[in-house]
């Protein structure tokens, strides 16, 4: 089977069949599966060798998987886990729509149907299953952790843990993706803004920092679109912070201070009541997180470390 793989980092894919990291040889597959109905795509990373466990990832607001997913799953591969990026409903590959919707609730349901894939696939029957959230995915995967007790292990790489009990959305811009939500339901027509552009504006994500990855060949990798469903502000009440005080497995935090809003780090990993580790280190904001070796590398080695614990391994 043909394999996806880049540079150890890189955040982009690109066909290549085997590539080497850092003298492991890590192969991509080809991986699908449902949730709610729709058909998800996804790549599965695996070492050369058998797997010490499943390991499934989510990853940042409107993300696919070749990008801050894959970089993470590919590093978890490299380790000797069988590491699963996806594109969540409505997004790249997958089916759902409307297209580029998101909700923190949706994708914590499609992880879920993603663990209940890897444990029915032959290539991962059997292992335990860990986490990976990176962004928002950390905030999704921590409501999926909470709610999934077959997920073991849960390591949060720089996450926007949402809390609306601190930090409420504007009642005008959730009545805005109300709005939109009804027309689409009754005419099947979703409104869309880009999910960034060079100078902000009426976007989904304002921050020049992720215009930088998103709207640039570092990150818009082919199968990215650059685009934001306005449905998706229904959800913006969205609250990770609950899921801390649910979380009953083992936690890793790798976060910076110069991450998004380093003090809902700080509350999430003070709420969560497990066995718990923490990694503060140097960034130059959030979204170097997704592409830099040298974040990526230790905050890989952080989880990897987390997940052979738990299993004694």
């Amino acid at each position: 089977m043909a394999g996806l793989s880049a540079p150890l980092g890189c955040g982009r894919l690109k066909v290549h069949g085997l590539e080497q990291f850092e003298g492991i040889t890590v192969s991509t597959e080809r991986f699908t599966f449902t949730s709610n109905g729709d058909q998800l795509v996804g790549l599965l990373h695996l070492p050369d060798g058998p797997p010490i466990a499943s390991v499934v990832t989510s990853g940042p607001l409107t993300s696919v998987k070749e990008q801050a997913a894959g970089a993470y799953a590919q590093a978890l591969a490299a380790r000797g886990f069988a590491a699963l990026a996806f594109d969540h409903r409505t997004f790249g590959e997958s089916e759902g729509e409307p297209r580029q919707f998101e909700s923190g609730f949706g994708k914590a349901e499609d992880i879920r149907n993603a663990v209940t894939a890897l444990v029915a696939d032959e290539r991962t029957t059997g292992l335990p299953v860990a986490a990976v959230g990176v962004c928002a995915g950390a905030g999704y995967m921590a409501r999926a952790v909470a709610d999934d007790p077959r997920i073991l292990a849960f390591a949060g790489v720089a996450g926007f843990y949402s809390n609306p009990s601190d930090a409420p959305p504007d009642p005008a811009v959730i009545k805005r993706g109300r709005d939109a939500e009804a027309i689409w339901r009754e005419t099947g027509v979703s409104e869309t803004i880009p999910a960034v552009a060079p100078d902000g504006g009426d976007v989904g994500m304002p921050l020049r920092e992720a215009y930088e990855y998103y709207g640039t060949p570092r990150g818009a990798v082919p199968n990215y679109t650059n685009g934001y469903a306005v449905a998706s502000f229904a959800y913006g009440e969205f609250d990770a912070m609950e899921a801390a005080a649910r979380i009953a497995v083992p936690f890793a935090m790798v976060h910076s201070e110069n991450a998004l809003v380093p003090p809902f780090a700080r509350k999430f990993y003070a709420t969560v009541s497990s066995e718990k580790s923490e990694l503060w280190l140097e960034s130059i904001g959030q979204i170097d997180f997704y592409d830099d070796p040298k974040l990526i590398n230790p905050a890989a080695d952080v989880a990897a470390k987390l997940f052979r614990s738990v299993l004694g391994r």
